[in-house]
């Protein structure tokens, strides 16, 4: 036992007998409105929508304010277009990024981090030094270290203690380092034979939209990949599908062998011990609220400008002669609205997207057919002081756990990590269960109550963190009942088919001075489509691009 741990051991043994009595533990869910998402279902259901009390103009209007349908209103700004609104189901703009507070204490209630982008991701890069992020420094771009991640970044709990990095490491034996160095020459000669982009639907090829290399992966399960590949490694596989977990909302037994490749070549690298890692494939952005941050900067001048609807179902789209009308029930005044514009973005989730579009084009009757979607649990719990550790690596920002036994479960962020205070004090430690794979996940999200998802996570904390129930005060759990599209074998293939069909339209001159690519969308005559769905899995460059795109079309 090192040191630090032997001696914090021997202090909390005798702090022990005068100890507080824990505090009495609160559950909540917090984060999202599931029964209002459930009433316009149930209202959809019902048939004949009551007559809207209210009509407004615009000349663009966005349904649905996630991360596509923000971008969309800041490339409408920035193109001159001041005239339109954005819908928004929630009271607050975001979608899977949205930002919460425990106890006073900021925390993410979704996606916790952007991997410094790449030159395929120009849209977010520009974002990034619209708002102060990066700048250009005796001819190179730097990041504000502010706001990347603080060291240490990530550590596993593996055998009973921490160690440093996701990769299981400590003590496996050769056999196992052989197959990690194996799939990482098999991610090379992947990255070889086509190449992997993120945003990955804008180096589409014309034709044949996924490349042929990449249609035959997206043929096949990851799982079944690897089994080809003879990459069978018990700790090669839990971290692969981990990952799978992570980022697609199921593991590798569902995704594409392309999803399952793509997480790697695109963007995060995969290095096996004592490969050099490239500086800039490592960075990350993160802040206490995770992308919240970034969604309340978007969302910022909209609030400004009027421009934001929150508390809105979008009941009704439908293309007419002179435009587009969405109907749509204002929740906060119990009345149906109508919009007319000539234009509309549609940035919602596509089965939501399919519901509400009058006569909907065939693509997209197809797409929500062909896609799935994960449930996700979001449980942030609130710590009235640190908590002892196990023995290894330091308390980092991104902590998973091995061989989780809470279904889904993914490990936890800590909301204090990027504080400069270097000072231990109250704390929110998020806790992510991806629930793609776990049978009757929707239903369990709607039926247990806030104490059943929080106790869980608290329980899988026990282990690398004994003391957590006497520092816990208050448990909210945000529930996503389609927290994002699965990217199972064959859709990445069809949807690269659908990008092809939207004409890229003419390039826009914008307002900063920059001239920014044409790109293909799914689109109609006066419906520009917007959503990460779109490309099949859900992160961050893809949404805001997709949606970038879309506002210039519109």
């Amino acid at each position: 036992m090192q040191r630090r741990h032997f001696l914090g051991s021997a202090a909390a043994a005798l702090l022990a007998g005068c100890q507080p009595p824990p505090p009495a533990l609160e559950f909540a869910f917090a984060g999202i409105d599931l029964e209002r998402g459930h009433a316009l279902r149930d209202l959809l259901a019902q048939g004949p929508l009551p007559a809207p009390t209210l009509v407004r103009r615009a000349q663009v209007i966005i349904a649905g304010g996630g991360v596509a349908g923000l971008a969309a209103a800041r490339s409408l700004r920035l193109a001159g277009v001041h005239d339109f609104a954005l819908l928004e189901l929630e009271d607050t703009p975001g979608g899977n990024s949205r930002a919460g507070a425990v106890n006073g204490v900021a925390c993410p209630l979704g996606a916790h981090y952007l991997p410094v982008p790449g030159d395929h991701a120009p849209e977010v890069q520009d974002l990034l030094e619209e708002l102060g992020l990066r700048q250009r420094v005796a001819g190179r771009w730097q990041y504000d270290e502010r706001h990347l991640c603080h060291s240490p970044q990530e550590r596993l709990y593996f055998e009973r203690e921490w160690q440093e990095g996701l990769l299981p490491v400590q003590g496996v034996g050769e056999a196992t380092l052989e197959q990690y160095r194996r799939f990482s020459q098999a991610v090379g000669a992947a990255s070889r034979a086509a190449r992997f982009t993120m945003p990955q639907f804008a180096a589409l090829d014309a034709k044949t939209g996924l490349a042929p290399a990449h249609q035959a992966l997206d043929a096949m399960t990851f799982e079944a990949w690897l089994q080809h590949q003879g990459l069978d490694d018990a700790h090669l596989r839990w971290y692969l599908d981990y990952c799978c977990r992570d980022d697609y909302g199921a593991g590798m037994a569902r995704v594409s062998a392309w999803a399952g490749l793509h997480y790697f070549a695109s963007r995060h690298g995969f290095h096996a011990p004592g490969e050099a890692v490239a500086e800039d494939r490592e960075g990350v952005l993160t802040w206490p609220e995770g992308n919240g941050w970034l969604t309340q900067q978007l969302a910022a001048p909209l609030r400004a400008q009027g421009q934001l609807q929150t508390g809105t179902s979008v009941l009704r789209i439908a293309e007419t002669r002179r435009g587009v009308e969405v109907d749509a029930f204002n929740h906060h005044s119990g009345n149906v609205e109508r919009w007319q514009a000539p234009r509309c973005i549609v940035a919602l989730p596509v089965f939501v997207a399919a519901r509400v579009v009058q006569n909907p084009p065939a693509f997209l009757a197809q797409a929500a057919q062909r896609l799935q979607w994960a449930p996700w649990a979001v449980t942030n719990i609130h710590l009235n002081a640190p908590l002892a550790d196990r023995p290894g690596a330091a308390p980092a920002w991104d902590n998973v756990i091995y061989g989780d036994s809470n279904p889904g479960g993914l490990g936890y962020v800590d909301a204090s990590h990027q504080k400069l205070d270097p000072r231990p004090g109250p704390t929110v430690l998020t806790y992510y269960q991806a629930l793609g794979d776990v049978a009757d996940a929707r239903q369990q999200l709607a039926m247990q109550g806030a104490e059943h998802w929080g106790r869980a996570a608290l329980a899988a904390l026990a282990g690398p963190h004994p003391d957590v129930l006497q520092h816990a005060t208050r448990v909210q759990v945000t529930r996503y009942g389609h927290a994002m599209s699965i990217p199972v074998p064959g859709v990445q293939t069809f949807l690269s088919q659908i990008g092809l069909q939207g004409s890229p339209g003419k390039r826009k001159m914008l307002l900063n001075g920059e001239r920014q690519r044409a790109l293909p969308i799914p689109a109609t005559a006066r419906l520009a489509f917007a959503h990460s769905d779109w490309s099949g899995y859900s992160v961050f460059e893809e949404a805001f691009t997709r949606g970038h795109a879309a506002g210039l079309r519109a």
